[in-house]
This record gives C-alpha cells, sequence and structure tokens, in this order.
C-alpha cells in the first residue's frame, strides 16, 4: 500500500505542478493532499478544477496500465492491430494518440502518419503506402488519418479526381474485408467536434508558439468548407461503415473525455490477459462513444 500512497502524492503534485502556478518551493514544502489543497486555498486557485485535472489524471494511469496488459497479449500471440483515428482538424487526433501509447513498448507500438504521397506514389495503387504501414504480428499501428483522406479530405481540396474518389468508396469496404479476413482487428474513430470548437482551437494554434506547427494551408480552408466536409463525411459513413469495420464516433469537445472514452472503447473491444481484473471501468460512456447508425444527422 506504500506504493500506491506514493503514487497518488507523486501524480497530485505532477497535476499540480503542471496546471497551477506553484513554484518547486511550495511544492517542496507541502507533501500531503491536505496540504496541497490549503496552499492552494490561499493563493485563489479553483480547487474543483484543479481536482477534476487529478481526477483525469488518475483515470488515465489506470486505462493506460490497461493499455501494457493489452499490448503484452498482442505481442505474445503475434496479432496484429491497427487503430485509425479520423476527424476534423483540431479534433484531438495526435493528443489522444500520444496518451494512448505514452507507456507502451515502441519496439511493438508506432504511429503512421504520413506526409502527402510522392509523384511515384500518385502512379500507384492508392492503398499501396498505407498497406505497407499495416501492423506487422505482434504489433500495433495508430494511424493518425489514413486511407480516409480520399474520402473527404481529398475531394474537398481538390486532391483528387471524381473518378478517383468514387473508386475509393468502392473499394474500401473490399479492401477493409480482406483485412478483416486476415486477422487484423481494426478500430475506426471519428472525433467529432463542432464548428465554433475548432474555430477556437485554431485560434489556440495561432497565437500559441508551441503550437503553430500543426496550422496548415488545409486547417486554414476548414472552417470556410465546413458543409463540404460534411457531405463528404457523410457519404464515407453511410458507404463505409460495416457490420466488419463499424465507424466509432468520439464526441471530442471535451478533450480529456474523448481522450478517456476511445482507450475505454478499444480496451472494451479488444481481449487481453487480465481483462477481467482490470482496476477501472471498461465499459465506455455511451454519451460519449457510438456506434454510427445511418439515421443519426448530427455527428459533425
Amino acid at each position: 500500500m506504500p506504493d500506491k500512497i506514493e503514487r497518488e502524492e507523486n501524480l497530485l503534485g505532477k497535476t499540480l505542478k503542471e496546471n497551477v502556478s506553484l513554484t518547486e518551493e511550495e511544492l517542496a514544502a507541502v507533501n500531503t493532499k491536505k496540504g496541497l489543497l490549503q496552499l492552494l486555498s490561499t493563493k485563489n486557485i479553483d480547487v474543483s478544477k484543479a481536482l477534476a485535472t487529478l481526477q483525469y489524471e488518475r483515470e488515465l494511469e489506470k486505462l493506460q496500465i490497461e493499455l501494457v496488459k493489452l499490448q503484452r497479449s498482442v505481442q505474445l500471440e503475434g496479432r496484429r492491430v491497427a487503430i485509425i483515428v479520423e476527424g476534423r482538424d483540431a479534433a484531438g487526433k495526435g493528443g489522444t494518440i500520444r496518451r494512448f501509447i505514452e507507456h507502451m513498448n515502441p519496439r511493438s507500438a508506432r504511429v503512421v502518419a504520413l506526409p502527402k504521397p510522392t509523384e511515384v506514389e500518385k502512379g500507384q495503387w492508392y492503398f499501396q503506402r498505407y498497406t505497407e504501414q499495416l501492423p506487422n504480428p505482434g504489433e500495433i499501428a495508430f494511424f493518425d488519418r489514413s486511407w480516409y483522406n480520399r474520402a473527404v479530405v481529398e475531394p474537398v481540396m481538390n486532391f483528387c479526381t471524381e473518378q478517383q474518389h468514387r473508386g475509393f468508396m468502392q473499394q474500401v469496404p473490399e479492401y477493409e474485408h480482406m483485412l478483416y479476413e486476415d486477422g487484423v482487428e481494426l478500430i475506426k474513430f471519428w472525433f467529432s467536434i463542432s464548428k465554433d470548437v475548432q474555430e477556437e482551437r485554431f485560434q489556440s494554434r495561432r497565437v500559441n508558439p508551441l503550437k503553430q506547427w500543426k496550422i496548415s494551408p488545409v486547417d486554414e480552408q476548414a472552417q470556410a468548407h465546413w458543409d463540404l466536409y460534411t457531405k463528404y463525411k457523410e457519404e464515407m459513413f453511410s458507404r463505409t461503415h460495416t457490420s466488419y469495420s463499424p465507424w466509432i464516433i468520439v464526441k471530442a469537445n471535451i478533450k480529456k473525455e474523448a481522450r478517456l472514452e476511445s482507450m475505454r472503447y478499444a480496451l472494451s473491444v479488444l481481449n487481453y490477459e487480465g481483462k477481467d481484473n482490470a482496476g477501472t471501468t471498461l465499459a465506455p460512456d455511451p454519451d460519449i462513444v457510438v456506434r454510427y447508425h445511418r439515421s443519426n444527422q448530427s455527428i459533425d
């Protein structure tokens, strides 16, 4: 039990240091939860907000422990797991993937975030460069965007022809069925955000020097093309949501909720040793994570 108590105090200190303006000296002077809360109250800090962040960090740690157990099972059993994270620009895809893999063994977990295709790749079968990135036995591959670029981004930005888009939409269910039949375990997330939240996040990137690299010409046009993105997105869902490869919608206006609940979903559908003894619930919140339904018209 001392180890657990020590972890809790270390987590509390780490959380407050990263989210509240406390000096090293102030943190060093307080080594209990009660003492820290007293210090916060004297500094006019929103204690409830600090505690909510602490609760998030605590739950994140529990889920990451389960992800490490999952990875171990994938390694030992030689399984191939591919997790696609799609969504509009600034939906929180990259940040979620970073939390997924934070404590995983990098030798058997990797992120696939391909740049725009080269001239040679443009002349290849569209799926070829993505097929080369599929997980090997014992590996988990996270796709930060995927072959679904051709479903939404490319037609909106005129990066592909109408014929190329049509051909892709016909081929992708067959492609994913081949992956399914060959034993690849595929999860497809769509992170859904509202137009207002997207604009807020774009503005945050513009003024934050640590995030300015995230802004691209495509991002700058996302708001103007919002409705066109919606049109192609809805077509993508209706034609590529299948029983063997369903779309999982994650409501991502609140980043921390989206991260935790997408982890829960992945852990709930992927089998692994020790799952029955998980340290937290693996049932995702149905108000945040849902399967796509063709009658649903409220997905952003």
